[in-house]
Formats: C-alpha cells, sequence, structure tokens
C-alpha cells in the first residue's frame, strides 16, 4: 500500500471543510480536503426536497464570498449545494471526491489517514466530516408490520415515495414538522413527539428583518461556551431536537395533521405504540429521530464523557496537530450553522499555520 503524505488533511467538503480550506489557502498552507461524495455539495443534494434554510441567505455565506442569492431569499438545498460546488471552484479547493475515509490513527508523531486501500500521512488533520453523521431509528422498527413502508428522514425525499394509506412521522423537530406539513397534502398525516420551543414568529415574516439580526449577534456573542446560558443550550443541543422554525404547531393544525407530544415507545400486533398506549394503524412510517456522532473511525482516544470529541476552539488538547471543525457549540451556537462556521475555521487555520511554523523542515512533507 502507498502512502501520500501532506502538511494538513482536512476530512470532509461540506461546510466547515470548505471555509477550513479557503482559511487554510490564506495562510498558506499546503493541504488536501478528502470527502466521500461524488460531487461538492451532494451532501445537501440528498436532503428532502423542498427543504430551504432557515435562515436568510444574507446569513448563510461561507468566507470570502456569500451565497449569490438575494439578501432575505431562503435557498432551496439544491442552491447550497451548487453553491458549495462554484465556492470550491472558485478558490480552486484541492479537494479529492469519491475518497471515503474509514480511519485516523496515529504513527508517532504523524497521523495515519486510510479511505479503503488508500493511505494518508499528514502532520495536521482537521475533523470536518459534520454534526451528526449516523441515522438514529429506534430497535422496534424491526418489529413493525413489514407491509408499513419506513424511511428515515434522510431518505425521504418526496411524498411519491409512500404508500397509499396514512403516514405518522415520528419526531416533532424542524425536520419532522416541515415533512408532516408536506405529506398531509395528499395522506392523512399523524406527527408525535414532544416539542422543544417554537420561535415565536414568521422566519420568512417582515418581523424576521429585526429578529434575525439579533438572534445571530445571539448565536455568536451570547450562546458560547464560555457563558452559562450557552453551555446550557450546548447541553440542549447536542441532545435534543431543535424547537419548531418554520412549520408551527397552528401549522399542523391547519392541516389537519394531528400531534400526540408522546413518544413511540412500543410495537402490538406490528403497529407503533406510543408510551401512552395509543397505537396507530399506518401505511407509512418516517422516523425524524435525528442522528447520531459518529467517532468509531477514529482510532485515537479524543471523546469527553459525553461522546463528543474533546477540544479547546477546535483544538485537540490531547493530541498535537489534530484538530475538530463544525460541530455544534464548538466555540458557540453559529458553530454548525453556514454562516458560522468560518470563524472557528480561521482560528484552526491559524493555529495550523504556527505549528508548521515552529516544525523543522525535515518534519514537513
Amino acid at each position: 500500500m502507498s502512502t501520500e503524505r501532506f502538511e494538513t488533511i482536512v476530512i470532509g467538503a461540506g461546510q466547515a471543510g470548505l471555509a477550513t480550506g479557503y482559511h487554510l489557502t490564506r495562510c498558506g498552507q499546503r493541504f488536501v480536503i478528502l470527502d466521500a461524495h461524488d460531487r461538492v455539495g451532494d451532501v445537501w443534494r440528498e436532503r428532502f426536497d423542498s427543504l430551504r434554510l432557515y435562515s436568510p441567505a444574507r446569513y448563510d455565506g461561507l468566507p470570502g464570498w456569500g451565497i449569490p442569492a438575494p439578501a432575505w431569499s431562503w435557498p432551496g438545498k439544491d442552491e447550497v449545494a451548487d453553491y458549495f460546488e462554484a465556492y470550491a471552484q472558485r478558490f480552486a479547493l484541492p479537494i479529492r471526491t469519491g475518497t471515503t475515509v474509514d480511519g485516523l490513527s496515529r504513527d508517532g508523531d504523524r497521523y495515519v489517514v486510510t479511505a479503503g486501500t488508500d493511505r494518508f500521512e499528514a502532520d495536521n488533520v482537521v475533523v470536518a466530516s459534520g454534526t451528526w453523521q449516523s441515522p438514529v431509528v429506534p430497535d422496534l422498527a424491526e418489529r413493525l408490520d413489514p407491509r408499513i413502508r419506513q424511511l428515515h428522514s434522510s431518505d425521504y425525499r418526496n411524498p411519491s415515495q409512500l404508500q397509499d394509506g396514512p403516514v405518522l412521522v415520528v419526531g416533532c423537530s424542524h425536520s419532522g414538522a416541515d415533512i408532516a406539513l408536506e405529506a398531509s397534502r395528499s395522506h392523512r398525516t399523524t406527527i408525535c413527539g414532544p416539542v422543544r420551543g417554537e420561535v415565536p414568529f414568521d422566519i420568512e415574516g417582515r418581523l424576521a428583518h429585526l429578529a434575525v439580526p439579533i438572534m445571530w449577534f445571539m448565536a455568536n456573542h451570547v450562546l458560547t461556551e464560555r457563558t452559562p446560558v450557552g453551555r446550557k443550550m450546548c447541553t440542549h443541543v447536542r441532545s435534543g431536537g431543535g424547537p419548531l422554525l418554520r412549520v408551527k404547531r397552528a401549522d399542523l393544525a391547519a392541516a389537519g395533521v394531528e400531534h400526540f407530544p408522546a413518544k413511540v415507545t412500543g410495537v402490538h400486533d406490528g403497529r407503533p405504540v406510543l408510551d401512552d398506549g395509543t397505537a396507530f394503524d399506518v401505511r407509512n412510517v418516517i422516523w425524524c429521530t435525528g442522528f447520531r456522532k459518529d467517532t468509531s473511525w477514529i482510532q485515537i482516544p479524543v471523546t469527553g464523557s459525553d461522546g463528543w470529541p474533546e477540544q479547546s476552539r477546535g483544538v485537540s488538547p490531547d493530541h498535537p496537530g489534530l484538530y475538530f471543525v463544525g460541530l455544534p457549540f464548538l466555540q458557540a451556537f453559529a458553530s454548525m450553522l453556514t454562516g458560522g462556521v468560518g470563524r472557528d475555521a480561521a482560528y484552526v487555520a491559524k493555529h495550523i499555520a504556527k505549528r508548521v511554523v515552529v516544525r523543522s523542515p525535515e518534519a514537513v512533507a
């Protein structure tokens, strides 16, 4: 197995990887970005068709070049995907697509990244592989009647995938509410699960022009890992679903979507059953039950007691040269947002540049 060597390897060409690549280029660093998808932006192209961002375009840009859309428009998922691809081309970022990283380990003072039969070594590695990657579906799903069509939200694209008959959406966060409202136009739809708050205004209405700038300031400067309210929010965001954003409970009710706040906890005669005993005769179940952070491919002890990588502003405290970008609350709530990741990426890139300078020339590949 041959080995390629780099100063820095960035894993992932999503918003975090692209922003990191931009700032590494500005710092004069030599690096490569590895991404599993065939095209830059495919992580967005693979989401459900009607998905639009929950923040206006003026707050969605990556560093150096904003998303080319009207400031108070809400770009769709394909617009975001095409923007990411154009961004990579605009700044000539060295990206290798179709390269699925399956291992990260240490060999002496260098890191080893494997992707199938490909092997790479680097002095620095930036893990920018996303916030949550592995879809969560409860074990009880295997006991449902096989005639029920089941989809996780990551596999749902549009209602044409659904069978005739009732739909149960499990999980009442923002994606679940969006999908339930869409499904209700052609199917009798029920949604279950607790609501963890609602944004108290229409995110596309006139009030948003006043409220969103305030919320953006808070996401960057108030809800941070340095403030008590930020640390409390961090725990909430990492462990539970988010609030309803575009679609609210009133919108669901107006569309005829019945909401049950209880969770699906069992199966009876092949039917999903809530923890209050309610059972549903449905033909479709859409699991909007979220994702978990997968670090199993990192063969280095990096996670803390909460299961998330230990880091300080993206810098690993125990493994020099190892970095993380794009995690929720890496520094603030905005760290996981398209328009907020640039600040963290800039800090990490500067840290890498300083580290490269202090290493001996012989140590730099």
